[in-house]
């Protein structure tokens, strides 16, 4: 398959507003390909590389994409594929330059749509609207499956690539296989989020509400005294973390996989920023000394599997009383079972006020839909605004194409004059406010490129945000994460915007990242 005809359906994908419509394209391709390529198209599709991220910056990407365009799509998947194989595997001494050639060689051949796809793949910002859960539908219409069959193989594999694989090349029989299995970690359930406490109860009626710790999300499995820690990417981390294991070694349980959180907490019990708690992580030297330095508290709020059971399909409310029978209270989230809203909101203070994100409001008969991001779990944070300046903006895509979309958003230094970039945002906008701000920025307009318009930054927006998290690629080295647009405010002028002295502090105080 040329990489030519993916792009193609990626394009028509974004293009398209209907779900099933969107699913066509999909199977359509899915049915052409090889056997070999199908791990690669489902990566593409769902909006990364298979290898995750294949250590190269922005700028390199933007050095590479300044070739000049091939005249004709002549590129194979898997050629791409083996390339960007080889851009992961490049490290070491010379890798940068070696990493640049291999990509300028790959940009070279590509026609300026593969550019494009290939440069927005790599970045993170392929916006095609081909979500994993479409994908994972598409899998199923290419092969006449039930849609449950394959989601709940994907669920159990935690690999949609190679269920669809399986699924494409030997059908139900094969999915078959994919049964819940210790030391293969499971997608992990996800949640959506509520506007408070009382939104949640209203969803919900009668809930747990638990503490939406400042950690890192584990999946832990036990057999006996071998204990394996998984990452929210379900990255084997067991070396980083030698606490967990040994906290998991204690229980009574034999076998057991426990989805739960490793957070760094200071001398009075409150957390420290996520990002404090990431420096645990990823590490295979001086284990020891960081963990005399930082050492992780491990609080576990669900069990998938229990001596030979598995426990997916029962009711959260079971689950519960399967872990509380099997984990100390004091390795266990702080929880409240309530349909009060004041019982409730009290919660929340406290959980606040202990320094965590807020909390998570689960329905008490709910399985555990691993990988989904479902309305059975919930997560209530304090909204964070900040008011920033627009730097630039880009050109969107699909229905948004012809109008600029993508914000640059900048807060005011006042050490050095002007503004820092702190990232990008193209959430949060309605149609009346793209047409309205293209209008506007064009006004605006200094420059351009061939996907962004740079403007005078004069026009001041509101931006909610989740966290504030540090960020080699700006030059304020931070970012916002879940930034999305509330509104503009033209009642503000450039001067009465955030500094980036706030959002140092802003950062300072808090970080951070857990179930959801």
């Amino acid at each position: 398959m040329r990489l030519y005809d993916l792009v193609q359906t990626s394009r028509a994908v974004a293009q398209t507003r209907g779900r099933l419509a969107k699913i066509e394209f999909l199977a359509a391709l899915l049915k052409r390909a090889a056997p070999d390529e199908i791990a690669t198209a489902i990566a593409f599709l769902s909006g990364s590389p298979r290898q995750g991220r294949v250590g190269v910056g922005y700028a390199t990407l933007q050095a590479a994409r300044a070739e000049p365009a091939a005249d004709g799509p002549t590129l194979e998947l898997a050629e791409v594929d083996r390339t960007l194989e080889r851009l992961a595997q490049t490290t070491g001494k010379g890798s940068t330059q070696a990493k640049e050639q291999l990509l300028r060689r790959l940009f070279a051949r590509a026609t300026q749509e593969e550019q494009e796809f290939l440069f927005r793949l790599m970045i993170g910002e392929l916006r095609q609207g081909a979500l994993e859960g479409l994908v994972t539908e598409a899998v199923a219409r290419a092969t006449g499956l039930d849609s449950d069959l394959v989601r709940r193989a994907a669920m159990l594999a935690g690999d949609l690539g190679a269920v669809a694989h399986v699924a494409l090349t030997e059908g139900a029989q094969g999915l078959a296989r994919y049964r819940v299995e210790l030391f293969r970690p499971l997608q992990p359930m996800l949640a959506q989020a509520a506007d408070d406490v009382l939104d949640a109860l209203t969803q919900l009626g009668e809930a747990v509400f638990e503490y939406k710790l400042d950690g890192a999300r584990i999946q832990v499995h036990k057999q006996g005294d071998e204990v394996r820690v998984f990452s929210r990417q379900l990255n084997d981390v067991t070396v980083a973390v030698p606490e967990v294991v040994e906290a998991a070694r204690q229980l009574t349980l034999r076998e057991a996989i426990l989805d739960g959180e490793a957070i760094a907490l200071r001398p009075d019990g409150k957390p420290w920023p996520f990002q404090v708690t990431m420096r645990r992580f990823g590490r295979k030297l001086d284990v020891e000394r960081l963990r005399a330095e930082l050492p992780l508290a491990s609080f576990f709020f669900d069990i998938l599997y229990a001596d030979g059971s598995p426990l997916l399909d029962e009711p959260y409310a079971r689950r519960f009383a399967a872990l509380a029978a099997a984990v100390p209270e004091a390795h266990r989230v702080p929880r409240l079972v309530t349909a009060d809203p004041g019982d409730a909101g009290a919660f929340y203070e406290r959980a606040i006020a202990a320094g965590h994100e807020g909390l998570m409001a689960k329905a008490l008969g709910a399985r555990y839909d691993a990988g989904a991001r479902g309305a059975a779990w919930l997560k209530v944070k304090p909204a964070q605004t900040l008011d920033l300046v627009v730097l630039a903006a880009e050109w969107g895509h699909g229905r948004r194409s012809g109008r600029l979309s993508n914000l640059h958003l900048g807060a005011r230094d006042l050490d050095a004059g002007g503004f820092v970039m702190l990232g990008k945002t193209f959430k949060g906008m309605t149609d009346q406010m793209l047409e309205w701000q293209t209008t506007k920025l064009l006004e605006l307009e200094t420059s351009r490129d061939r996907y962004t318009v740079y403007v005078r930054p004069e026009l001041v927006v509101e931006v909610a945000f989740n966290d504030v998290q540090a960020s080699p690629q700006y030059p304020g080295g931070l970012t916002l994460r879940f930034a999305r647009v509330k509104r503009y405010r033209p009642d503000k002028g450039p001067d009465l915007a955030d500094t980036i002295a706030t959002v140092r502090e802003l950062h300072r105080r808090r970080g951070g990242r857990g179930q959801g």
